[in-house]
Order: C-alpha cells, then sequence, then structure tokens
C-alpha cells in the first residue's frame, strides 16, 4: 500500500470499524456460550509459551477481517524488512536489526576474522592483545544504510546482515570474556583483589532491560558477585548503589550508545570520582568498562579500549537486551545462561518470519491490540506479571512500546489518520490487586490487559525459612489461581461468582440479575466484559523470558506497520533534552542568568534560584 496511503481511509479498516459498531452490544459471556471450542480456537503456542486470547473481544470474523488489514497494510513485507537489515528506521536512515543480536551462532568470530582466539582472563586484564577483536568497527554502520537494501529476509549470501552477525558474535564472545573473569575472580581491581561487585550506569535501554532481566532472573545470578544499577541523575540513585561497596573492588559500565547521555556522563563522572579518591586516579582504567558505539568517547573518559564493548546504530536502546548494553546481566547470570535467553528470542523472531499471518504469534497479537486501540478507543494497555521478580516488566515494556509507537506522524510525515500508541503500564500480582485492580473491574475506561504466569514456582526458593517444597507449591497455587480468577471476573463480571460465566449447577444459565450480581447491591456489580489475554509457562527461565520480551518487541513492531509510522526512532525526546541543557546552566550560573523563555518557565527558574539563594 506504500507510505502515502493513510490506513484509516482503507477499505479493511472501514470494514472493521462496521464489525466494531456489530460488536458493540455482545458479551464475552455469549460468545463462550455460543462458541464452547472458542478457548481452543484462540489459544497458540510459540517456543514455551501459550497464549490464550479468547477473552479478547473477537471472532473468527474479526480475525479475518484483522488478517486482511495486516495484508493492506504490507505487514509482512514491513516485517521482513526489518529482519532483512532494510532502513526501516527511514528518519535516521538506518536499519532496526535487533534480532541480529540473536541470530543462531556460526563459527567463532576469530576464526571468521583471521584472529586468534577470545581471552577467557576477562577484558581489560594486563598484556593481552585485543586489536583482532576491536578491528572493523564501525563496519556495519554504512553497510545497513543502504537505500537499495531489499525488504525480504537475506539470503545466505547478504554481506550487510551476514557481517552484523559476525560482528555481534564476537562482542558476545568478549562480553563472555568479561563476564568469565569477573565471576571466577580472575579480573581484578587496581590493587590486586578481584571485582566482587559491578555497577551499571546507563538510562533508558541502557537501564530497564537489564535492570529488569536481572531482578527475573536471580534464581540465576552468581552468589558472589553483586550486580547494581544507577539512571537517575539526581544523585540519591547512585548513592544507593554505591553503599555498602568497596572501590578496590567495584567495577562500573557506562552503558550509553552515544555516550553523550547527560544523566549517563553525570553518574559516570560522579563514578570515577569516587574511584579516584579511593584508588589514585591511575585505577580508573582499571575499575571501568563501556558498552557504547562511540568507543572513542569511551576512551577519552579514561576507559581502556580493550574494555569498551561494542554497540551499533543499527540497534535502539529498547531493542537491545541481547546486546553488550546488557554486559551486567551476562556478569550477573553467566554466558551460558545469556546464550539461553538469545535462543529464546531467537525462537519468537523464527516464528515471526516462518509463518503467514493467520498463524502468526507476534502478528495477531499485534493486530488484536490494533483492535483494541482504534476500533474500541481503549487507550491503555495493562501488563499484569504474576510474579515478583517480574515486577519491572511493565516500566521496560511502557519505553518498548510508548516510545516506539507514541507518534502522530507517518513515515512519509504526513498526520497519522488515526490514534496510535497506547499507554502501557501494569504492576505485579498480587500486589496489583489491592491497588489499581479495582479500577480495573469497576472503573469507567476499559484498559485490555496481559496476564503472565508461569506453572512451576522458582526453585531456588525451595528450602528457605518457611519455604519448603509442599508449602512453596501452595504459595504458588495460590497466586497463580488469583491470576486465572482476575482474568476470568474481568471478562465474565460478577457471574463469575455463580460458576464461570453465570452457569448454575444444573447449567442452566441464569439471566435474572442480568448476570452482574445481585441488584439491591449496585455497588457489587462488575459487569465484566472487559479483555484479556493469559500468557502462560513452565517456569521463568533465561530462555522463556527471552521469549516474552520477544513476542512484546515484535507485537509492537507489527503496530506500528499497521499504523505507517516509525517505530524505530524518538524524536519527541530529543527536544527536552535539547532544551534542558541551557536551563541547567541558568539554574547554576553565579550570576544572575537573562532568561528568555516563556513567562511560566522564566518564573520556576527564579524561584528555584531563590530556594538554592541564589541572585536573581
Amino acid at each position: 500500500m506504500g507510505p502515502s496511503a493513510d490506513i484509516s481511509a482503507a477499505p479493511e479498516w472501514r470494514a472493521l470499524a462496521d464489525h466494531c459498531d456489530e460488536m458493540a452490544p455482545v458479551h464475552l459471556r455469549e460468545l463462550f456460550a455460543a462458541d464452547p471450542g472458542r478457548a481452543d480456537r484462540f489459544t497458540a503456542s510459540v517456543g514455551d509459551l501459550v497464549v490464550d486470547w479468547s477473552r479478547q473481544r473477537v471472532t473468527d470474523h474479526t480475525m479475518e477481517l484483522l488478517v486482511a488489514l495486516a495484508r493492506r497494510a504490507e505487514v509482512v513485507e514491513r516485517m521482513e524488512a526489518m529482519v532483512g537489515g532494510a532502513p526501516v528506521n527511514a528518519s535516521e536512515g538506518r536499519a532496526a536489526l535487533h534480532t541480529a543480536l540473536r541470530a543462531e551462532p556460526g563459527p567463532a568470530a576469530s576464526e571468521r576474522s583471521g584472529g586468534g582466539a577470545a581471552s577467557t582472563d576477562g577484558i581489560g586484564t594486563p598484556n593481552e592483545d585485543r586489536a583482532a577483536e576491536r578491528s572493523d568497527r564501525g563496519a556495519v554502520a554504512g553497510q545497513m544504510q543502504r537505500a537499495d537494501a531489499p525488504a525480504r529476509r537475506p539470503a545466505p549470501h547478504r554481506s550487510d546482515w551476514g557481517t552484523a552477525a559476525g560482528q555481534v558474535q564476537r562482542e558476545l564472545e568478549r562480553m563472555a570474556a568479561l563476564a568469565d573473569g569477573i565471576r571466577s575472580g580472575r579480573r581484578l581491581g587496581a590493587t590486586g583483589r578481584p571485582i566482587t561487585a559491578v555497577v551499571n550506569l546507563g538510562i533508558g535501554g541502557s537501564d530497564l532491560g537489564p535492570r529488569m532481566a536481572c531482578e527475573a532472573l536471580v534464581a540465576y545470578r552468581h552468589d558472589r558477585v553483586r550486580c547494581r544499577f544507577a539512571s537517575n541523575v539526581g544523585g540519591s540513585d547512585l548513592a544507593a548503589a554505591l553503599s555498602g561497596l568497596d572501590p578496590a573492588e567495584t567495577l562500573f559500565i557506562v552503558a550509553s550508545k552515544s555516550l553523550a547521555t547527560v544523566e549517563t556522563l553525570a553518574n559516570a563522572a560522579a563514578a570515577r570520582a569516587w574511584i579516584a579518591a579511593a584508588l589514585g586516579e591511575g585505577a580508573v582504567a582499571d575499575h571501568f568498562a563501556a558498552a557504547t558505539a562511540a568507543p572513542e568517547a569511551a576512551t577519552a573518559f579514561g576507559i581502556d579500549p580493550a574494555a569498551v564493548l561494542r554497540l551499533w546504530d543499527w540497534v535502539g536502546g529498547r531493542f537491545s537486551l541481547c546486546s553488550a548494553a546488557a554486559a551486567v546481566l551476562m556478569i550477573a547470570i553467566g554466558p551460558e545462561r545469556f546464550s539461553e535467553m538469545l535462543a529464546g528470542f531467537r525462537a519468537v523472531d523464527e516464528h515471526l518470519t516462518g509463518r503467514p499471518v493467520a498463524d502468526n504469534l507476534p502478528m495477531l497479537l499485534g493486530l488484536v491490540a490494533v483492535w483494541n486501540r482504534n476500533f474500541w478507543g481503549f487507550g491503555t494497555r495493562a501488563v499484569l506479571p504474576y510474579s515478583s521478580r517480574l515486577r519491572l516488566l511493565p516500566a521496560y515494556l511502557q519505553q518498548l512500546d510508548m516510545e516506539s509507537n507514541g507518534k502522530q506522524t507517518r513515515l512519509d510525515g504526513s498526520p497519522a489518520g488515526c490514534q496510535t500508541g497506547p499507554v502501557v503500564w501494569g504492576g505485579a500480582g498480587t500486589d496489583g490487586q489491592h491497588s489499581f485492580h479495582q479500577w480495573l473491574h469497576q472503573g469507567a475506561d476499559i484498559a485490555p490487559a496481559d496476564f503472565i504466569v508461569f506453572a512451576e514456582p522458582d526453585d531456588d526458593l525451595a528450602g528457605r525459612p518457611g519455604l519448603d517444597r509442599s508449602s512453596l507449591d501452595r504459595h504458588h497455587d495460590l497466586l497463580a489461581a488469583n491470576c486465572l480468577a482476575q482474568a476470568e471476573a474481568l471478562a465474565f463480571g460478577s457471574a463469575a461468582e455463580g460458576g464461570g460465566i453465570g452457569d448454575d449447577s444444573d447449567g442452566a444459565r441464569d439471566d435474572s440479575d442480568d448476570g452482574n450480581g445481585d441488584r439491591s447491591n449496585p455497588h457489587g456489580r462488575c459487569a465484566g466484559n472487559r479483555p484479556s489475554t493469559v500468557i502462560m509457562a513452565p517456569r521463568l527461565t533465561p530462555s522463556v523470558l527471552g521469549q516474552i520480551a520477544a513476542l512484546y518487541e515484535h507485537q509492537v513492531a507489527v503496530q506500528g506497520a499497521v499504523w505507517g509510522i516509525n517505530s524505530f526512532d524518538q524524536p519527541g525526546v530529543e527536544l527536552g533534552k535539547r532544551l534542558a541543557g541551557p536551563i541547567a546552566a541558568e539554574l547554576s550560573s553565579p550570576d544572575p542568568p537573562a532568561l528568555g523563555h516563556d513567562a511560566a518557565t522564566n518564573a520556576l527558574i527564579r524561584r528555584y534560584r531563590r530556594l538554592r539563594n541564589r541572585p536573581c
């Protein structure tokens, strides 16, 4: 259909709008009562994930119309172009090749490049020749931006995609060397003591993904090496991260693609001063590493070039969990478990590119999200993991979705003719049930919800005080029961109290109160008909975490393809950054600054300066 065509003007869009009008009076209770096979038909699997979207307000006809819309929007072609390395990030002339980060590993990168085997002693150890590992930096960046890149999955002879995969594999080997060196105790600080604490300094995609994954996979973390994070520039975040740490045993990883992010640079400078004050300026190189696409800037900061891991401009920060931006995660869980996570991502990648739309789970879920956003008008989406270890997942997905699709401009620069990305929010169950679930069940607005639940508890918890295996199983069964109950209650409302979808003991449906509970108590009525999807997996493992993250990544890309927007840039974020620089100078100036902002901003700057006892 092309970028100049407004999808909301397409006949397939109009057909869905008409269908939504027809569906408006239909309750989920009716859909289930009329279709006993619905739950099986609207359940599919990818990897270890079983996804049930039968409680979405869809029918077979809905899905047929959504598949037709995907065909009109050329969603398959857009996904193939993305995976194939075409410059789908049109505003920046770049590829969005995050799938290359988890491609099937080939021969060792050192063999492909003609260099020697990678050391396992840890990046930055003395007297090691890293020249081969640092060769051809940046070679891929230009290749991936070629305007003639085909919009199909690359054939084996495609040198650009193959070069990307080769460079990724080499950096994974270098990450593994760093991780193994620290985990084994061979990676030493300036005083000769082993590194026992790693602090990741990053923000956005260089923080949210690795932080979420480190917490999610705590069962697999090294028992000696502490991994911490500092992202916020306020100072308290870094102070908390450094609490109780010994500078002689601490390594900082500065994770920033540009190495120009104000927050990260401020924290890195403070961390550098902390090391220098305790160990001397000469110790800095032994206590810092970096993950960046700007290696020269890292070297200028004082980081040993051998300790600079490579990022690329064809991977956005929010898609970088499989890259060196997550070096801290590899240190925490080890290279083998990190490889398992990559394999989980890869399983969903292969599903995305290997199946037609009607049998393609990421595409179908992305289309259902379009259905909810554009035709039902649901402006938010709740993500509800029933695992305390996934409590940071909603924040990670918030950036992934809202930074990708929070736009109003199509690829050709014209305004989008429809609503685009929703607000993404959520929290871990069962805590959320005692917080915002009241709004989910009885609020004036409707938020489609994604429930994530695991069949098995985390094995590492067994044997801890009060949690033998049997008690752990009872705890976990109760957690899972709450998850399934919430999905049932949202879909069917107060009728769920009487048994499933409003059936009484003899199977006859009781419509005496219209399925909304006791009419004498209107405050207790829950209307139901609120859509949700349930994602279930056997256990929270590195592979399963990768599958979950990839499933959402591809949903986001599918939605962007339907709307005709660029899901891989973030120009709106840059405006605030540009404005913050001059304001920061005006706030800290020793002399009264000449202010040229709007009246409100000028007044707030003066008020701030007065509170800081600075002349206005």
